[in-house]
């Protein structure tokens, strides 16, 4: 019979509560958690950030407040920047590529509940991945659903709750978040100004 910790990674429903294994994982990425955000910046922060997370390239540098349960199911591509707020549930594991840059007070959920009552009263949990892609801005206060995937090249708008899948090459916002356009050529040689 398979443990609640195997069903959670194979995308099943699960009770994290009834798997010891779990809740001591959990325990010890939200004390490692805690002392990350108490320390300033410096080469202990940095180690301890590459001891919470399952993989993370050279240039990882993420604000506190930072907020994970396992740490173990999150993989961080190079040159990634988190600001202030950063919450991250990776029962299902979270994926971010290379050049990923987050704005303040971001959440990326990959668990939920059922819908009835009953069943999520019981404590029953599922937890599908999310993907980033490869340069990637994502702007404050985005929230990301479970199982969503987010493409290469993309821009995502303040505020944006994520709840399908966006692709490659442009920009998303709203709530919820759909594509508004395609980035083009020509914004390489824009003049940054975005309220044009």
């Amino acid at each position: 019979m398979a443990t609640e910790k195997e069903r959670m990674l194979a995308c099943q429903v699960y009770i994290p509560g009834q798997d010891e294994e779990l809740m001591a994982e959990l325990a010890i990425c939200k004390t490692k958690c805690l002392r990350f955000n108490q320390l300033t910046a410096g080469a202990e922060k940095k180690e301890l950030l590459k001891e919470i997370l399952g993989q993370c390239g050279e240039h990882c540098h993420i604000e506190p407040n930072f907020w994970c349960d396992y740490g173990w199911n999150i993989r961080v591509g190079e040159n990634f920047y988190a600001n202030h707020n950063l919450t991250v549930l990776d029962a299902g594991g979270v994926t971010f590529g290379d050049n990923v840059f987050i704005g303040p007070d971001c959440g990326f959920y990959t668990s939920g509940h059922p819908i009835d009552a009953e069943r999520r009263n019981a404590g029953l949990e599922y937890a599908y991945p999310i993907t980033v892609g490869d340069n990637v801005w994502i702007g404050g206060g985005v929230r990301v659903a479970p199982g969503v995937s987010i493409g290469s090249n993309v821009v995502i708008g303040t505020g944006s709750v994520i709840v399908k899948d966006i692709p490659d090459n442009c920009v998303a916002v709203g709530n919820p978040c759909r594509v508004i356009r395609q980035i083009t050529e020509d914004e390489k040689n824009s003049d940054l100004n975005w309220k044009k």
